[in-house]
């Protein structure tokens, strides 16, 4: 059975303003190394398609599919592709535990922060093992929330980060993936896996106001705010509180903000 999982984020256009920001090479450079042209790859929650559209560059001409639950997401990929004048790349609807596709169909299975919102990420690693061909990888990166980090201290902040982390424990997910993943791919059965970290740093004016501003949205706006205040785990005007929080940390010069990622390179 197909577990019931929550996307706790939802798809708010604060959480779409930030996938829209991810690229191969700020997001999947762990991976590039490995892509040659002829490789034919698979992107697990694909979102707004703008990893996706950067991976089928280094691949093609070789056949590329980004899949995800999410109408809203796979019309802006689609919108994405017309842009960019992509009309290889396929984008489709798919269930990371259940994807519909033949045993051994793929060289590369990717998926980017989609682990750590699954109530069985084991499980997505195994059907994500079984459409990628003997001698290919299925490759994961997903950030690690208490490994955050940030500059000035802000006890509002501070109550963001617990807030988070108990709205995604609600919802059976796992938000300190990064540190989970060699675990992960251990119990899916993969015994040659490659791991690596890195970090987005956000701190100039304008990443800081891109980064508080999509923020401050969120804790106000997004399904995450609705499930905060459903399940009596913040108040309205605690949201706002944690919202001004974000702008004020946007607005100070010495503002740093760093997200730990994990990545990891198994071999199938």
């Amino acid at each position: 059975m197909t577990p019931d999982d929550t996307y706790s984020h939802g798809h708010h256009e604060s959480v779409l303003r930030s996938h829209q920001w991810r690229t191969a090479e700020n997001s999947a450079a762990y991976l590039l190394a490995h892509l040659t042209p002829g490789t034919d790859l698979l992107d697990i929650g694909c979102g707004p398609g703008t990893i996706t559209l950067d991976l089928a560059e280094h691949v093609a001409p070789a056949r590329v599919v980004g899949v995800d639950n999410a109408p809203e997401a796979l019309d802006a990929a689609r919108s994405n592709a017309a842009r960019r004048g992509d009309t290889t790349t396929a984008f489709a609807a798919g269930d990371v535990y259940a994807l519909g596709l033949p045993d051994e169909s793929f060289d590369v299975v990717h998926a980017h922060q989609v682990l750590q919102h699954l109530t069985d990420p084991v499980a997505a690693l195994r059907e994500m093992r079984r459409v990628c061909r003997p001698g290919g990888l299925v490759a994961a990166r997903d950030a690690d929330y208490a490994a955050m980090t940030w500059h000035p201290a802000s006890p509002d902040l501070d109550a963001w980060l617990a807030l988070y982390e108990a709205v995604a424990r609600s919802n059976g997910a796992e938000p300190d993936a990064a540190r989970r993943l060699l675990g992960w791919a251990h119990a899916a059965g993969f015994d040659d896996v490659g791991t690596s970290a890195d970090v987005w740093c956000y701190a100039s004016a304008e990443e800081r106001a891109w980064w508080g501003g999509l923020w401050a949205d969120r804790v106000t706006r997004s399904a995450l705010a609705g499930q905060a205040v459903d399940r009596g785990l913040a108040t309205p005007e605690r949201l706002e509180e944690m919202a001004r929080a974000w702008r004020a940390w946007a607005a100070h010069p010495d503002g740093w903000f760093a997200v730990l990622n994990g990545e990891i390179l198994c071999r199938a």
